[in-house]
């Protein structure tokens, strides 16, 4: 049996209790059983184990292996220089760890908000004495006194109430603050007037009340538990990541075993095979991508934020890029959420509030205007959005009316409307407004052209059928009736004040579309982004706003929250294939259901929420997205990214960054690895053509962690192209590092920036007098000057290709030479640092160069243009094969 369908004895007598309270005796002894009142971590992760985790992903392994074999290269062959390539990609690894783990850290704090939310202490009744505790030493059992202003510490059955309102909107959603009672009441418990919750708060009025459930055992504990133990995947980019080192690493390790075979068969030795092989793997290995993904991924992040859009998660950033579906709330995110009185009913006619030109007497302006808890106080009003609307209605057409309140039934959702009792200069009267449904009963009269009458069958069908064609416009539409009150009670009793009313008429209420959502929309169509509305409005607004902002064009399938609550997942799934569909009358709980049945279809999810019963659904959503100004502090913590200004448009603009982000990933990746091919060649040249080594292993560390790093950031900083949002989001099959961007980097790219760093070798060997076969010790100037050219060659090379690398299809000429002003800061300081390791002693030591001339430098710009051009001219070949296939 629930205890909302007990009575009160019988609640008190299943939780062996009594209005006195327990004895402290047998309080403790119920803390000692049932714990403390308090919000518990399923999973309690160490800050250092979760610190470590940064240091075992896959990438982060792949370095590791790096680092590895670069020591023991050094330990078998010292002199090269290896340790220090080890360090230094030790140090890569420490500083991705830190960097990351803070942002994971800020992202991970939804059970804290949990605990913020309950109060410190209670009042409580033990021993017939009232007492003050701690709120959590509150047991099952417990006495608790409620008044205005406290915030709930437990689930509770309510004993006793005094006009006591709850406002339950952070844990369901309902702005609007609920009357309590304390009758026993069937259903569930969330929906039962006479249980109060954990972490509410009473908004007016008082009560005494029975906890029956504390900690985790409450609705709050529930969430948290279901927060907690929903199971995060891998976001898109980080699962494109993992493939790709795996590539990577199946690359290098292959090229590894591959020329230790092959050292074998042209005579070698085992130990000049072994530390030959280790080289040439270290030098496949692209020890800049990590840092390189991290830093683009936090400066769309930023950009995002720029556009109102933070981003808790770096991945995330990446994640919006994917999103195939959005479901979305409609108040606040579509609408402006703010209330404005459009039309009215009455007297038979619907007329627009702006013409509508009222007498001092009139009856419907009246009750709009009295039956009200808005205020209009410093020059502005103040209250909820519904009631200042009306306010201002009432002020707008009749002034400032006054009038004694005498009584009040506060709005409650069960009864859908609310009644005050008005003492004014003629008299007394009720007022009373709410929902169609809710007042037409309660009407036996009808006020027509100032006149009462009768209320008969052919005025309910005209007040319905006003009522739909105010809601097909897409507003709130609300119900007012009156009466002179003349009976004479001390307390009045609500089913005979609002009996026999007198029905006024309708006023809609209009929440006005934000004015850039339908262009949002219109983008969504075209990027082949699906947009669901979930809503707790009726289907008639909801439809009436979704036609309006260009949300559904057919006819689309509504689903409302009774009928949803009743669909098997079966049906649901019908539902959900169709082209158009809404959710109306829907509650935050039932958002995880919709999420989790459009993620097993294989949709990406991105789903909007703002109160505490959202939590799961932001949790378990590919990307949950949090109202930044209407939001709690739980849904905030919950959600991977937060809309600082609530506007669908803003959700739009972050996918399209998004999308952004994933192929200026694969930009720098292009970049990144084509300078793989001229680090590997030198080695491949070495004991193919048993020639000195043209390049050592802190030359290429310069390249991996020095040169490269601001140019491929720059190709990060690329902005989105009209293209990007006249795209279907990518298939799940789609991989970041696929074979056009290997044969692209590996195969082209490559191969020329290779030829470049020979002919630099060679250029300054002959150059020299060096004659084929002559052996040069490690410090000659010459050889010295060699391998410094044949690094100059592949810095000069990159230039080329930072520029090839801004599209793989678009040429350099469409996207606008100058409109990434990044890449010459990054070329800028690519070419500071090259000069500083070529003319500077500290760099000619570290990394055993020596200065060249300018000719030297001359010889090695045309590789860039080759590049460059011949970059262009491939782009241009593969787009007439794709205008003109059969040719």
């Amino acid at each position: 049996m629930k205890i909302n369908s007990l009575s009160k004895e019988d609640a008190l007598r299943a939780l062996v209790s009594s209005e006195n309270g327990l004895s402290e005796e047998e309080a403790a002894k119920r803390l000692s059983e049932s714990g403390f009142n308090e919000i518990r971590e399923v999973r309690k992760t160490s800050l250092l184990i979760r610190f470590l985790r940064q240091f075992t992903h896959f990438l982060a392994l792949l370095l590791w292996v790096g680092a590895g074999l670069a020591f023991l290269s050094d330990a078998l062959n010292p002199g090269e220089d290896m340790a220090t390539l080890g360090f230094a990609i030790v140090g890569v690894i420490f500083i991705n760890a830190v960097f990351t783990y803070i942002q994971e850290y800020r992202a991970e704090k939804a059970l804290e908000a949990l605990k913020k939310l309950l109060p410190f202490y209670v009042r409580v009744v033990r021993e017939g004495k009232e007492s003050q505790i701690p709120s959590r030493e509150v047991v099952p059992g417990d006495i608790i006194l409620l008044s205005e202003g406290d915030r709930i510490p437990a689930d509770a059955r309510l004993l006793d109430v005094s006009m006591l309102k709850v406002n339950n909107a952070s844990l369901t959603g309902e702005s609007e603050a609920s009357l309590r009672n304390a009758l026993p009441a069937d259903g569930e418990l969330l929906e039962s007037p006479n249980i109060v919750f954990a972490g509410t708060s009473v908004t007016s009025g008082s009560g005494k009340a029975l906890v029956f459930a504390t900690g985790m055992g409450t609705e709050f504990g529930r969430i948290a538990h279901l927060t907690s133990t929903v199971q995060e995947d891998l976001s898109p980019l980080q699962k494109e990541i993992v493939k790709a080192t795996r590539v990577v690493a199946t690359i290098a390790a292959l090229v590894g075993v591959f020329f230790f075979v092959l050292g074998f068969v042209i005579g070698r030795s085992f130990w000049s095979n072994f530390i030959f092989a280790i080289g040439i793997t270290v030098a496949l290995i692209p020890e800049g991508l990590l840092p390189t993904v991290t830093l683009s991924l936090a400066m769309a992040s930023q950009r995002m934020a720029k556009r109102k859009a933070l981003i808790k998660n770096l991945s995330s950033a990446e994640t919006l890029g994917c999103v195939t579906v959005v479901c979305t709330d409609k108040t606040g995110t579509l609408t402006q959420n703010s209330m404005t009185a459009s039309a009215l009913w009455k007297d038979d006619r619907i007329l627009a509030a702006e013409d509508f030109r009222a007498q001092v007497d009139d009856r419907l302006l009246q009750t709009a205007f009295f039956c009200n808890n808005a205020r209009f106080t410093d020059n502005e009003y103040k209250g909820d959005p519904t009631e200042t609307a009306l306010l201002r209605l009432g002020r707008e057409r009749l002034g400032d009316l006054s009038a004694e309140r005498i009584f009040e039934i506060p709005f409650d959702s069960d009864r859908k409307r609310m009644t005050t009792l008005n003492r004014t200069g003629d008299g007394e009267y009720v007022y009373t407004k709410g929902a169609m449904e809710s007042i037409l009963p309660l009407c036996s009269r009808l006020l027509r052209n100032g006149i009462e009458r009768e209320v008969d069958e052919s005025f309910r069908e005209e007040a319905l059928t006003a009522y739909n064609q105010l809601m097909d416009r897409g507003l709130r539409v609300l119900a007012f009736a009156y009466k002179k009150h003349g009976g004479s009670f001390l307390i009045p009793d609500s089913s005979s004040l609002e009996a026999d009313l007198v029905f006024a008429g309708l006023i809609g209420l209009e929440d006005p579309p934000r004015p850039e959502v339908p262009e949002a929309i219109r983008k969504c169509h075209d990027a082949g982004i699906r947009v669901i509305m979930i809503t707790g409005d009726g289907s008639r607004t909801a439809v009436a706003i979704a036609r309006e902002i260009g949300l559904v064009r057919g006819e689309p399938v509504v689903v409302e929250g009774p009928e949803f609550v009743k669909m098997e997942d079966r049906e649901l799934r019908e539902k959900l294939s169709a082209k158009e569909i809404i959710f109306a009358r829907m509650t935050p709980k039932h958002k995880m259901r919709v999420v989790s049945i459009l993620q097993e279809e294989g949709e990406w999810v991105a789903v909007t929420g703002d109160g505490v019963n959202d939590a799961p659904a932001l949790k378990k959503a590919d990307i949950g997205i949090s109202m930044g100004i209407s939001g709690t502090d739980v849904a905030k913590e919950a959600s991977d990214m937060i809309l600082l200004d609530d506007n669908f448009a803003t959700i739009v603009n972050a996918v399209e960054e998004g999308r952004a982000v994933y192929e200026n990933i694969r930009k720098f990746i292009t970049y990144i690895f084509a300078s793989n091919i001229p680090e590997a060649v030198p080695y491949l040249a070495y004991i193919l053509l048993r020639i000195p080594l043209p390049l050592t292993i802190m030359q290429i560390l310069a390249v991996d962690l020095g040169t490269d790093m601001l140019p491929a950031l720059a190709l990060g900083a690329e902005k989105p192209t009209p293209a990007v949002m006249k795209q279907p989001p990518r298939s799940r099959k789609e991989r970041l590092l696929n074979l056009s961007v290997l044969f692209r980097a590996y195969l082209f790219l490559g191969p020329i920036e290779a030829a470049a760093c020979m002919f630099g070798f060679f250029y300054v060997l002959y150059g020299g007098g060096w004659s084929w076969g002559t052996a040069l010790p490690q410090n000659d100037v010459l050889y010295l000057q060699a391998t410094t050219a044949c690094l100059t060659a592949i810095i000069i090379s990159q230039i080329g290709n930072v520029f090839a690398c801004r599209s793989a299809a678009e040429s350099v000429r469409s996207l606008g030479f100058f409109s990434n002003g990044f890449i010459f800061i990054g070329i800028a300081f690519e070419l500071c640092l090259q000069l500083f390791i070529v003319y500077s002693p500290f760099g000619n030591r570290i990394f055993s160069t020596h200065p060249l001339s300018p000719a030297t430098w001359l010889a090695l710009i045309p590789f860039a243009l080759l590049l460059l051009f011949g970059e262009e001219a491939r782009k241009l070949l593969a787009h007439r094969l794709r205008r003109n296939p059969a040719s």
